[in-house]
């Protein structure tokens, strides 16, 4: 087997092999040098961030009169959100164990991000160590659910002790630099690890590390940029692995005890704990090497994560996976977490991870039309929704009737404040899939049926 093994597991991890030095290391394995990078970005003081999934599909490359990157989602903010580069690496400020050198502080990318909904200044930044379906995948073995303590309270030293050996560090090089991140065992009999796209994206060689210290090679078997997923595989896997345990989303509540465990800043096996702050948050944040929006309506969290723990998983307090740890928010100012995390998901990212098990590559329900946010007043009651700007061909929308200044209010039992919002809905959705929308036009609600689509389902 493919594997070494590492006495000190339990210890900040050094860089590995013959890969790129650490003055290289930036934004998972497609990093660019710190001194190339700039200060601070800014967005123009009227408008925000495109949205290219508007349609809710990867990008809009090869569409007529369409703008890879941009779908006319104007946001509207009190005043610009700024996203700030990462400083030039520098260790964690945590005292190493004498004679071992602390592993090198791993940047977090220069994204360009929003976090709908929060407050004005907040921007969110992938977490990578240098960015409702039922599930196929194989359980065997898996981690055992924990019980609570006997005065009903979350066990959270039994928890960690159950998922510690489902949890991976990811490390990833490239030419142009070298980027760790987290991952999550998913099938123990193949070897196969949940992680974000953004942490082992243009990877060119792929490291797993296990709980206990032993190392493997991994190839990527399938990558998701739409939804920021990807799913690796161990070269010649053990016997022992552990997977996780896998929720629903639907269980999931605001308020409720979460754990993330992960490798943030190269410290293994790191656990913090929480709560669920909100659900279905929209979160906006650019894909680095494909300047490419990815939308999620995300889980809020209040633990700690920071660089690093990109890819791993969130848990309950019974041990079951509820997402994957993506990105946070800061207030312009600071990399580090402020009590701001988000989380995929757990139902979007096993129904992605079986789709590129199966076919290495995901398929995206879309709508296809360009939104905007708009406020609205229909039946005597004013919200926020997606208005619709332009309804494109031969695509979904176009079927069910629907017309430039529309505001979408609702998909389904779910309330739509923003184009952001709807996007990420629409993208928990499959090709062929019937959703009801409830549309403000001339000042009154109406119920619109639409039957989804895959870009690939869509005339040329």
């Amino acid at each position: 087997m493919n594997e070494q093994h590492h006495p000190h597991a339990d210890r900040p991890r050094e860089p590995r092999g013959d890969w790129p030095t650490p003055s290289q290391y930036g934004s998972g394995a497609h990093a660019q040098p710190a001194a190339t990078q700039p200060e601070a970005t800014h967005w123009p003081a009227t408008g925000g961030p495109s949205n290219p999934y508007a349609w809710s599909a990867p990008s809009a490359a090869g569409l007529p009169g369409q703008n890879p990157g941009g779908y006319g989602h104007d946001m509207q903010h009190a005043s610009a959100p700024t996203t700030h580069a990462p400083a030039a690496p520098h260790p964690p400020q945590v005292a190493a164990p004498r004679g071992k050198r602390q592993r090198p502080w791993l940047m977090v990318g220069v994204a360009a991000v929003l976090a709908a909904g929060l407050a004005s200044g907040g921007t969110a930044l992938v977490l990578d160590g240098s960015h409702a379906a039922d599930s196929g995948l194989t359980q065997v073995p898996s981690g055992t659910t924990v019980s609570p303590a006997a005065d009903g309270s979350p066990d959270w030293q039994a928890a960690a002790e159950s998922v510690r050996p489902s949890v991976v560090a990811i490390d990833a090089a490239s030419q142009q630099g070298q980027g760790a991140g987290s991952g999550v065992i998913i099938d123990a009999e193949s070897g196969y690890v949940l992680t974000n796209n953004h942490v082992v994206e243009g990877a060119q060689q792929l490291a797993v590390t296990l709980s206990d210290g032993r190392m493997f090679e991994a190839e990527i078997i399938g990558t998701d940029r739409a939804t920021d997923l990807a799913v690796l595989q161990l070269a010649d896997p053990p016997d022992d692995l552990t997977a996780a345990t896998l929720g629903t989303s639907e269980d999931v509540t605001v308020g409720q005890g979460v754990m993330a465990v992960g490798n943030p800043l190269g410290l293994d096996s790191t656990v913090t704990t929480g709560i669920v702050s909100a659900l279905d948050r929209p979160v906006n944040t650019t894909d680095q090497r494909s300047q490419e929006s990815v939308v999620t309506n995300a889980i809020q969290i209040d633990a700690a994560v920071n660089r690093g723990n990109s890819g791993g998983p969130l848990f309950d307090a019974e041990g079951r996976v509820i997402g994957i740890t993506s990105s946070i928010a800061t207030d312009g100012q600071s990399s580090g977490s402020i009590g701001l995390g988000f989380a995929i998901p757990v139902d979007l990212a096993t129904d992605i991870a079986d789709q590129l098990i199966a076919n290495g590559a995901a398929e995206h329900a879309y709508l296809g039309v360009t939104l905007t946010d708009e406020m609205v007043t229909a039946d005597g009651s004013t919200r926020t929704g997606a208005a619709v700007r332009e309804v494109l061909d031969g695509t979904p929308a176009a079927e069910a009737g629907l017309r430039s200044g529309d505001v979408i209010v609702q998909i389904d039992d779910d309330s739509v404040g923003s184009a952001a919002s709807l996007t990420g809905y629409v993208r928990t959705y499959a090709s062929g899939d019937e959703v009801t929308l409830s549309v403000a036009r001339d000042g009154e609600l109406s119920q619109v049926t639409v039957t989804l689509a895959a870009r690939e389902d869509v005339p040329s």
